[in-house]
């Protein structure tokens, strides 16, 4: 029998082989001038296209980088014009609300200057009974400003009504529109008298009432100013109280009812002036 070759081949005897291969195939390399161009063409066509899709998935991905820090951008400058517009928001919001308080009291200044003979006190409103109109309502002012009952009380253009309640720092005020309330009035042209009657219905119209007007010569007309008569026992002479919008005949053919348009705006009553000076008894007839 024949006996088997015994191959022990070393690894270092094959790196040793492996290496003397690649340098004899760079020097052979070197030698022949190997030419490159066909090795150029197959990278041009297998590995320029793979570069190409490269470039555009990174052009891509910059773009939206870019986009993204812009979009972040926007939205900085968004939150910034918001928070301005919301400044001033607030800032008109509160120049409309001091214009409006500054019409109010030039009003205010000029029912002073109108009435100048009464010493007055001015005050603002804190309460008010439930309904949208100021029937009765409570202000910050009281016994220590020289307020007390009877007092009366002016805005607007006119009389707002009389003093029922009053403390140290704050009195309760009882409106002429109130259902409760009836003043002696007066037409200016003529001197004519006649009662004008609160009416929470009416007033709903813009309107107050009046009531047992003498007109024997008819010469009362729409528009006449009425005012707080000379021999009402609370209310001081010759006080606004409204303009007549209607007029009519009472069934008795002796005296007249109609509405009248009030100097004041019942609905809307933030500051009021007290004259502290009540009516002396002596002064009605």
């Amino acid at each position: 029998m024949k006996k088997k070759l015994n191959w022990n081949i070393k690894s270092k005897h094959i790196l040793t082989a492996v290496i003397l291969v690649c340098v004899g195939l760079m020097i052979f390399t070197v030698a022949a001038e190997f030419p490159v161009t066909p090795v150029k063409r197959v990278a041009a066509y297998a590995v320029v296209p793979f570069q190409k899709g490269i470039n555009k998935i990174g052009t891509a991905l910059d773009e939206a980088a870019s986009g993204f820090r812009e979009k972040q951008s926007l939205v900085e400058e968004n939150e910034k014009l918001q928070e301005k517009v919301d400044e001033l928001t607030a800032e008109n919001s509160q120049l409309t609300q001091d214009l409006g308080d500054l019409e109010r009291l030039e009003e205010l200044y000029q029912l002073d200057q109108q009435y100048s003979e009464y010493d007055k006190v001015a005050a603002e409103v804190i309460a008010k009974d439930p309904g949208n109109w100021f029937s009765t309502f409570t202000i910050n002012r009281g016994t220590n400003d020289g307020v007390q009952v009877d007092c009366n009380v002016i805005a607007g253009s006119g009389l707002v009504g009389i003093v029922t309640e009053a403390g140290p720092d704050w009195a309760t005020v009882r409106s002429i529109i109130d259902d409760s309330s009836n003043v002696s009035a007066m037409t200016v042209s003529t001197s004519d008298r006649c009662i004008v009657s609160g009416d929470l219905r009416l007033i709903d119209e813009g309107k107050l009432q009046f009531i047992h007007l003498k007109d024997d010569d008819n010469k009362i007309q729409e528009g006449e100013k009425i005012v707080t008569s000379d021999v009402s026992d609370k209310f001081l002479k010759g006080i606004l109280i409204g303009y007549v919008s209607e007029i009519e005949e009472d069934p008795n053919n002796l005296t007249k009812t109609g509405t009248l348009t009030p100097a004041v705006d019942f609905e809307h009553i933030h500051e009021v002036l007290v004259i502290k000076e009540l009516k002396q008894k002596g002064e009605s007839e």
